[in-house]
């Protein structure tokens, strides 16, 4: 999951420092589903939700691509440890988050899934919706 811009004022959880309803949503679909999941933070990089972090404003949206590409390669450095048995990956990202990091995952095997591809925010609202209901 990507992080997103609508954040607590101070420092929390990483799964509840993003209060969107995007965010909710998509995270009330990774805990029903029971996968391990992971925050894509233009900030932090790979977050574990866990994770304690203050607010921040950084998007990788206003970043060129070769800090983009960079962020990605950081990101996948600290996915490392933990793609030995995946086979699989689900986005729930949009494609500046996704961009560099799915090609190096489909290139090791790995099935790579963006289930709301292409969708606008309120038709993944929608989406996630029905998806847990």
């Amino acid at each position: 999951m990507s992080c997103v811009a609508k954040k607590r004022c101070h420092p929390a959880l990483a799964q509840d420092l993003y209060t969107s309803a995007l965010f909710q949503k998509a995270r009330r679909l990774v805990e029903v589903q029971g996968w391990p999941w992971f925050i894509l933070s233009a900030e932090h990089g790979l977050v574990d939700p866990e994770q304690e972090i203050a607010p921040y404003e950084k998007t990788l949206n206003t970043m060129g691509v070769v800090e983009r590409r960079d962020w990605a390669r950081k990101v996948l450095e600290s996915l490392e440890p933990h793609l030995s048995r995946v086979q699989s990956v689900v986005f729930l990202a949009g494609t500046r988050y996704r961009e560099f990091l799915a090609p190096k995952l489909s290139d090791r095997g790995i099935n790579v899934h963006v289930p709301m591809r292409g969708l606008p925010i309120g038709k993944q609202l929608a989406w996630l919706t029905r998806a847990t209901s």
